[in-house]
């Protein structure tokens, strides 16, 4: 295990300055659920309450449950996953919720898969990538408290999902995917769904979004080494950030506030993403085999002397000059 999981594991925080420098500081260990609803609360210095409001109508936020659609066949699936993955296992924030109630998750599956979607599992979608279980992509969203007014970075679209969710609870969301295919795809899925306040671009999500930034909130969805620095940079003063970080088989997922210019990390819980890939994985990559090594240089064969090298040899020795 890394010495920064084993901070992680052993609950103690980290402060990431702006050169990347870190310092450890101890802090009781608390029960992961009961860490992460404290981080969300007093991070956002009141956010729970300020998202009891009414939400900014293109947030398409609501204070009122939505009945379900009897003409919607999904509809008695999608309120059993709501039941059975989000409210029995801890998920509170009914705008969280509600946002479950609204979209459509089914939509962002490949057809032959529908019958998959509303099951609490993560899912292949194409290109070595999978749809996040929806437990992970609740859990995510509550702690990371978008509010009405945010403005969010979201690093990997996938399926589109993530990004749909947080459409319904923030004002923009900006979302990033380095496997074009998916990028398209997930691009027409939220537009037929008519969710204009999501941006999305193909490209590498590690370099952010400068134009856009600086964000309220940032979400990620993939699992790099160590946190981005144009993320860092990118995020606001007072901002959020959710990122699970490790290794292929071996990640926490962190919730991070900047203060001051430098970031406060907390661990929350273990978990598994994807890799991220692009210039996060040269990076990873690099730190694994450090410099390259020197290509050996290939040695002359040596050839057996012919009789009559060895004759001039000694001659040569003996002091006779061979005419």
């Amino acid at each position: 295990m890394s010495n920064r999981l084993k901070l992680f594991s052993l609950g103690i925080s980290i402060v990431i300055g702006a050169s990347g420098a870190e310092f450890a500081f101890a802090q009781p260990p608390t029960k992961p659920n009961d860490q992460a609803q404290g981080d969300a609360k007093s991070s956002t210095q009141g956010a729970v309450s300020r998202g009891s409001k009414s939400a900014d109508s293109k947030s398409g936020d609501s204070k009122a449950k939505s009945a379900p659609n009897p003409d919607d066949p999904y509809a008695g699936p999608r309120e059993r996953m709501i039941k059975k993955s989000l409210i029995d296992r801890g998920i509170k924030n009914p705008r969280v919720i509600e946002a479950f109630r609204t979209v459509p998750r089914h939509k962002y599956f490949p057809p032959d898969s529908f019958r998959l979607a509303y099951e609490d599992e993560s899912a292949p979608i194409g290109q070595g990538q999978t749809i996040t279980a929806p437990f992970e992509v609740a859990y995510m969203t509550e702690i990371l408290d978008p509010q009405p007014t945010d403005k969010i970075y979201e690093v990997g679209t996938g399926s589109g999902f993530q990004a749909s969710i947080l459409s319904r609870l923030a004002k923009e969301v900006y979302s990033v995917e380095i496997k074009e295919p998916l990028g398209k795809r997930a691009a027409q899925v939220i537009k037929e769904l008519g969710y204009n306040n999501i941006k999305t671009r193909i490209g590498d999500g590690y370099e952010g979004w400068p134009e856009a930034a600086p964000f309220d909130a940032i979400i990620v969805t993939c699992s790099p080494s160590k946190i981005p620095q144009p993320l860092i940079d990118q995020l606001k003063e007072g901002g959020r950030m959710i990122i699970p970080i490790g290794t292929r088989h071996e990640q926490e997922l962190i919730y991070l506030v900047k203060k001051n210019g430098k970031m406060l990390a907390k661990p929350l819980r273990g978990t598994l993403f994807v890799p991220m890939t692009g210039r996060a994985l040269e990076e990873a990559e690099r730190a694994r085999g450090g410099a390259k090594p020197k290509a050996k240089t290939k040695s002359k064969p040596r050839i057996a002397p012919s009789e009559k090298d060895e004759a001039k040899a000694k001659k040569s020795a003996s002091g006779e000059d061979e005419s």
